[in-house]
């Protein structure tokens, strides 16, 4: 798999959080239907308006896992955007993403499918066999501006490693 390895400084990003179970895949069909829930209840315009952007992940709208359980059966995902809040909407957290090492894979697809794939040859593929692991920190899918239901809307994956 094609990848870079980036440094990116502590950030703290702003969003609403749903928490997961990976038993049956049932994340593969629960976090579609929860992005479909943020854009259709107004939630994403009021993230848009709650969030100062920053700096590290510039224009786009972020996919986050973190609080993986100890058996990586559960974790939070969250819709998010870099920055501080500002009136802070009540079903809204903010959260510290710490300084980490990141591979930092980019595609094109059209959602979800292309980012289940994804997320498919990270863990089958560029985990078992490169000189990195995972790192204890969140995973992000970021998001940039456009249609992520066209066949080649662009994407990246970044993973917390550091060196085996």
């Amino acid at each position: 798999m094609d990848y870079k390895i980036i440094e990116k400084p502590e950030f703290t990003v702003v969003g609403k959080a749903l928490r997961v179970s990976t038993k049956n895949g049932e994340n593969l069909t629960s976090i579609p239907a929860f992005w479909m829930e943020v854009t259709q209840d107004g939630s994403f315009a009021k993230l848009e308006a709650a969030a100062s952007r920053g700096t590290v992940v510039v224009n786009a709208t972020l996919g986050i896992c973190l609080d993986f359980s100890d058996n990586m059966d559960e974790f939070t995902y969250m819709v998010a955007a870099e920055g501080v809040a500002r009136d802070l909407p009540e079903d809204f957290t903010e959260r510290t993403i710490p300084a980490s090492t990141w591979a930092v894979f980019a595609s094109t697809g059209a959602m979800p499918a292309a980012i289940q794939e994804v997320w498919g040859r990270i863990w089958s593929e560029f985990l078992p066999t490169e000189p990195y692991i995972h790192a204890a920190a969140p995973d992000l899918e970021v998001y940039p501006p456009g249609d992520p239901m066209a066949p080649d809307y662009g994407f990246e994956v970044w993973v917390p490693v550091v060196r085996k």
